[in-house]
């Protein structure tokens, strides 16, 4: 079974980087979208990056777009999320997902979920 399990959430100042990891079990093949979710208190949960686990193909929501970059490591099977320029409002628990469709990862329904990490940012 597909299991995803985030880390590396904690608390940076406004303007810090961070990054983010997702590690990757059950995917029997390469032919998954891997995505980055988040929720901040009160909000719906949002799309924030994917990437194609087989193409490495990357796709962003607006709002992280040059300061946020996903990346997979095939050989560690982890989807990795670096955020620089952060600010407050990008405070929210960070979701890894997964589906063999990436529509359904952008449109937010993708079939597998982890955990979640929180990430505060600090002004």
């Amino acid at each position: 079974q597909v299991q995803l399990v985030e880390s590396g959430g904690k608390l940076v100042q406004a303007g810090g980087s961070l990054r983010v990891s997702c590690a990757a079990s059950g995917l029997t093949d390469s032919y998954y979208t891997m995505g980055w979710f988040r929720q901040a208190p009160g909000k719906e949960r949002e799309f924030v990056a994917s990437i194609r686990w087989s193409t490495g193909s990357t796709y962003y929501a607006d709002s992280v777009k040059d300061r946020f970059t996903i990346s997979r490591d095939n050989a560690k099977n982890t989807v990795d999320l670096q955020m620089n320029s952060l600010k407050p409002e990008d405070t929210a628990a960070y979701y890894c997902a997964a589906d063999r469709s990436t529509g359904r990862v952008r449109g937010g329904e993708p079939v597998y979920w982890g955990q979640g990490t929180q990430v505060t940012v600090s002004s």
